[in-house]
């Protein structure tokens, strides 16, 4: 569907707006597809990513602040995203021994274990999303908006 039909306008855009308001859409279908997907496991996508952001680290703690480097959403607030993982056993907040104004937060078994439950059901959206565009289309529709991130 061509993004002038989403908006319902006949006039022209220039390619600039036209872009930027299909990544809009897109980045809309994306987080409702994966939003949906994670419903049922009563967990958001910040939550989700933080997840996935300390599982990353390999058993390596980290500080709030790496945490909120790595978001893919940099409006998050991450201590109330920690704070809810925490209360359901996902993640842990240690208090370093040797600076103790240094909080560190790891991943738990449990949300290590949660991870992998949910991981084919994210794969599968994820494909469901991309499954319109070859491999190399992806690849190159990848490194074109990387262009954009300067």
């Amino acid at each position: 569907m061509k993004i002038e039909d989403l908006i319902k306008t006949e006039t022209k855009l220039p390619a600039s707006r036209k872009l930027l308001l299909s990544i809009l859409h897109t980045t809309n279908l994306i987080n409702d597809t994966i939003s949906e997907a994670l419903k049922p496991f009563d967990i958001s996508i910040p939550q989700f990513n933080v997840l996935r952001i300390l599982r990353g680290q390999h058993g390596k703690p980290a500080n709030l602040s790496t945490i909120q480097e790595r978001m893919v959403s940099k409006m998050s607030n991450t201590t109330r995203i920690v704070d809810k993982l925490i209360v359901k056993e996902y993640v842990e907040r240690v208090v370093c021994e040797k600076n103790r104004r240094k909080v560190e937060i790891t991943i738990t078994k449990k949300g290590l274990n949660f991870l992998a439950e949910i991981d084919p059901i994210i794969d599968k959206a994820e494909a469901l999303i991309t499954e319109n565009l070859s491999a190399s289309e992806l690849e190159s529709l990848t490194n074109n908006l990387q262009k954009l991130l300067k």
